[in-house]
């Protein structure tokens, strides 16, 4: 006989999921879930949306790529060779359908419920039980026309997307997607970290500094200099394109402005030499420096991603490269560097609009007090503590960071949640963010922590949901 474990059961996700209080489902129906989405950060394929892609089935929307959920099968015992390897698409599916249940608790769980049933209208648990059923009728709807790359994204109110794209790349899908009728924007973001990261691998620096080359048309880069007008002819095409960001994925700010050190390190590793720490560190600071004043000149918002140990697994990095989900959160000292390089910024009235998103939740409370001394005025909000990042993109890390940033400084004006993702069905976690938010507020309201104020409470959850948003980055 089958037990309850083991039979279908309907999706635990109501109307009111996650919403605790009367205020809370006042504040999420009322204001936050007609809100369209601004994805102002994210790692979705241009390519895909310039083609409107059709996936052939579940696995290949949901899965490649996804190294969450590599990471979730890997826990349960499941070999790679249904997460990164040779084992076709539908028996990579089974494998992450039976490791669903014993994601209970994991925002994983979470997410993919609500995927499902936003997406698919699918209201029963996904198990080993189920999946058979599941892959078959969401397979065969993401093969009609409705259900394209362009359809997902029309489907969630999407209005604007910002990818993340090296300074090398031609832009050209974001040409296509501009010169079409479809209605929603994308845009690129200013992604350089090659050009500063890879100083330690001369090889690599070298091989980079050529497809730079050809990509700004500038000929040879054959000293530091020439390096910054190359990166500078590309900041600006970015911006010709429609570009309003810029973004770094670091460990920690690089904040040591020696700018003979600095042009040591390019000539070593020009002449196929390592540079010593204390130069790479030099020209990690000055590169970084000088396009923070790029982005200041342009009116653009800089973000930086702090604080993720990266690559811990070496064996694993070898056999299937980076982003294959071999990460973690580092503990990095943050404060330090980050104050000195954001002083020197400001020292000159040169500090862009910022968002500072942290990996280590001991250290929110350092990143929010961070941004206030910064604010100068000149836009409401314009040093922000970005939302919860990667392992702390679920319910007790945006919670914490919400509270971090309203204890330290003003959640009213804060930009809100993007998807960081590369997958086209992640739009649910917007929905998953706003009502973890309004579930904050409503319980603050029923605690008798702040008025029973709706309209004014329902005008700051639509500023945190979108419009924070489009009137902070200019969109």
């Amino acid at each position: 006989m089958e037990t309850i474990s083991t039979a279908v059961q309907k999706t635990f996700i109501s109307e009111d999921f996650l919403l605790r209080s009367e205020t809370a489902r006042i504040l999420y129906h009322d204001y936050a879930k007609e809100m369209p989405i601004i994805d102002y950060h994210c790692h979705l394929p241009p390519d895909q949306i310039a083609e409107d892609k059709q996936f052939e089935n579940l696995t290949q929307a949901w899965l490649y790529g996804d190294h969450y959920k590599w990471r979730a099968m890997r826990a349960n015992g499941i070999n790679e060779r249904y997460c990164t390897g040779e084992a076709s698409d539908w028996e990579k599916f089974e494998q992450w359908a039976a490791t669903v249940p014993y994601t209970m608790r994991n925002p994983l769980y979470h997410w993919t419920h609500l995927e499902l049933l936003r997406y698919f209208n699918i209201d029963i648990l996904l198990n080993k039980h189920t999946a058979r059923e599941i892959y078959d009728e969401c397979s065969a709807k993401l093969r009609q026309p409705d259900y394209s790359v362009k359809s997902l994204l029309n489907r969630m109110n999407v209005k604007v997307i910002c990818t993340t794209d090296d300074p090398t790349d031609s832009l050209n899908y974001h040409r296509t997607i501009s010169d079409s009728d479809f209605d929603i924007r994308v845009l690129p973001t200013f992604r350089p970290d090659k050009a500063m990261l890879l100083i330690e691998s001369p090889e690599d620096f070298k091989q980079y500094l050529s497809k730079l080359a050809q990509a700004a048309g500038t000929g040879e880069i054959a000293s530091y200099d020439a390096l910054l007008a190359a990166l500078q002819n590309r900041h600006d095409f970015f911006a010709s394109m429609g570009g309003r960001l810029s973004d770094h994925g670091l460990e920690h700010i690089y904040a040591e402005f020696d700018e003979t050190a600095a042009r040591e390190a390019f000539a070593a590793a020009l002449k196929g030499e390592k540079p010593s720490a204390s130069q790479a560190l030099a020209f990690k600071s000055v590169l970084l420096y000088e396009m923070a004043k790029m982005d200041h000149s342009k009116g653009w918002t800089q973000q930086f991603h702090l604080g993720a140990l990266r690559n811990n697994n070496e064996r694993m990095l070898r056999e299937l490269g980076p982003d294959t989900g071999w990460d973690s959160i580092g503990d990095y000292s943050q404060a330090q560097a980050l104050s000195k390089f954001l002083n020197k910024l400001d020292s000159t009235d040169q500090l862009a609009k910022t968002i500072l998103y942290n990996l280590n939740p001991a250290d929110n409370e350092v990143l929010a007090t961070m941004t206030g001394n910064y604010n100068d005025g000149t836009v409401a909000g314009k040093m922000q503590f970005g939302s919860g990042w990667w392992f702390l993109d679920q319910k007790d890390g945006m919670e914490r960071q919400m509270n971090a940033l309203s204890n330290m400084g003003l959640l009213s004006r804060f930009v809100g949640m993007l998807t960081d993702s590369r997958s086209f069905l992640s739009y649910p976690r917007h929905e998953y963010f706003r009502r973890i938010l309004c579930n904050l507020i409503g319980q603050d309201v029923e605690n008798g922590e702040l008025p029973n104020d709706i309209q004014w409470l329902g005008k700051m959850v639509e500023g945190i949901s979108y419009n924070n948003a489009n009137k902070y980055f200019g969109f």
